[in-house]
């Protein structure tokens, strides 16, 4: 189908240009959200009457937009969520619950806007876009975690998973030294030794 878009559309294209998609994307995302309309002769007509409201209007949502990306770009989101010790979640994070989250916080998100290409499966800190509008996106930090203080840890840029593995190891080196201490030739003369003291006295 080919369709006039009235916005900039990222990966499509501009304003005003006439652009042929498929049939399903046109139906149930560009034309329902008023951001094509089909090509025809008519509807070209109408585009080239209204192409300057359309564009005060584009420059004023941008303008919006701009003002709100400077208070949620670069913000970080909490998501506490039960997972397995590998770090993989029972579940996932899916554009819903970003959406939730971040408009919770007081911005006013919808799901569409949320630029994640699969769902979050795993802890740790993910990086997503939010497209405020077709020109301006802005970044976020998502933080997965199982607990609050775990959320503080690795916003502190810990890996909860490598800390514990590291102490394990650790743990282990101090047992093998105590291990091998006790074994010496020389330090099990001497405990021999104190032993015989011992049942002489």
């Amino acid at each position: 189908m080919e369709v006039i878009l009235l916005e900039r559309v990222p990966k499509l294209g501009q304003m005003g240009q006439t652009v042929r998609v498929r049939d399903g994307y046109a139906r149930n995302y560009l034309l329902p959200l008023g951001k094509a309309l089909r090509a025809t002769g008519a509807n070209k007509e109408r585009f080239e009457k209204q192409r300057a409201q359309l564009e005060a209007r584009n420059l004023e949502r941008r303008k919006e937009a701009e003002e709100v990306n400077e208070k949620l770009n670069g913000q970080s989101f909490v998501l506490i969520r039960s997972a397995g010790e590998s770090g993989v979640l029972y579940g996932s994070v899916a554009t819903r619950d970003l959406a939730e989250v971040i408009t919770g916080a007081g911005f006013s998100v919808e799901r569409q806007q949320i630029q994640l290409s699969q769902p979050i499966k795993t802890l740790g800190l993910h990086q997503v876009g939010i497209l405020l509008h077709p020109e301006v996106e802005a970044k976020v930090t998502v933080n997965v975690a199982r607990s609050a203080d775990e959320a503080e840890r690795q916003a502190r840029g810990e890996d909860v998973f490598t800390r514990e593995e590291l102490d394990l190891d650790e743990l282990g080196l101090e047992v093998g030294a105590a291990l091998e201490e006790y074994d010496r030739p020389d330090r099990r003369g001497s405990d021999e030794d104190a032993e015989q003291t011992g049942e002489e006295a």
